[in-house]
């Protein structure tokens, strides 16, 4: 269904549903923090929300741009030849505005300055294993659910990203424009700059690793039917 919008569309969706995801993450955190002392409770306050736009925002976006709102995701499709390399740049451009500005359009709605840097220091082997996880495990949800339920596909990566924020060290960010959007908000969801590498080079290893995993897997059933004939 892509086909049927152009490259300006497409991009717009890309960059639209990164903001309001980044808006929700960013936002649901402000309010958690506001409402609770409680760190569990904040954590699950900030959990819950975003399983749910993500539900929403693939259903909805998901036939106009493939509703990746992640450059990690969008650098497999690019590799493996569904996306051209120029168009697959410039979503990666559209998420990571979109995602600056879903953190200035949550603190606008909380009454904080549109942009500041985060001091949060999320750091070391652990957090950065845990993202090569999480990105791992994103990957694989969303290539498997294309190969058997690509309906199901907006509701499992809303489950598996609800999940992850709880079994992951690092909360699950699994996404390098989220990340970056992420060190420009000094609330309870934020994460420094000087952080972010680590972060993105393990998001990045994690959803390759996850492609040549999948692609290997999911060749067992072609392997099967070639020797039954």
């Amino acid at each position: 269904m892509m086909r049927d919008f152009d490259l300006p569309r497409r991009l717009a969706a890309e960059g639209f549903g990164t903001l309001l995801l980044v808006a929700t993450v960013v936002g649901s955190g402000i309010m958690a923090e506001t409402l609770t002392k409680d760190v569990a409770l904040a954590l699950l306050g900030n959990t819950l929300p975003t399983g749910a736009i993500l539900v929403v925002l693939i259903t909805i976006l998901g036939p106009i741009s493939g509703a990746h709102f992640n450059p990690a995701v969008t650098l497999v499709f690019a590799l493996k030849g569904e996306l051209r390399p120029p168009h697959a740049a410039q979503y990666v451009t559209a998420q990571i505005l979109g995602g600056i500005l879903g953190a200035m359009v949550a603190h606008a709605m909380f009454g904080l300055p549109l942009l500041e840097l985060s001091a949060k220091a999320r750091t070391g082997f652990p957090q950065w294993f845990a993202e090569f996880v999480a990105a791992f495990g994103l990957l694989a949800t969303i290539i498997g659910g294309l190969r058997f339920r690509e309906t199901a596909i907006p509701w499992l990566v809303g489950l598996y990203i609800t999940a992850a924020y709880w079994f992951t060290a690092s909360t699950s960010f699994a996404n390098p424009a989220v990340a970056i959007a992420r060190s420009f908000t000094d609330t309870f969801s934020g994460i420094r700059a000087q952080d972010l590498p680590g972060f993105i080079v393990a998001e990045v290893l994690g959803v390759m690793v996850a492609a040549a995993f999948m692609t290997w897997l999911l060749r067992g059933a072609e392997t099967t039917k070639e020797a039954i004939r």
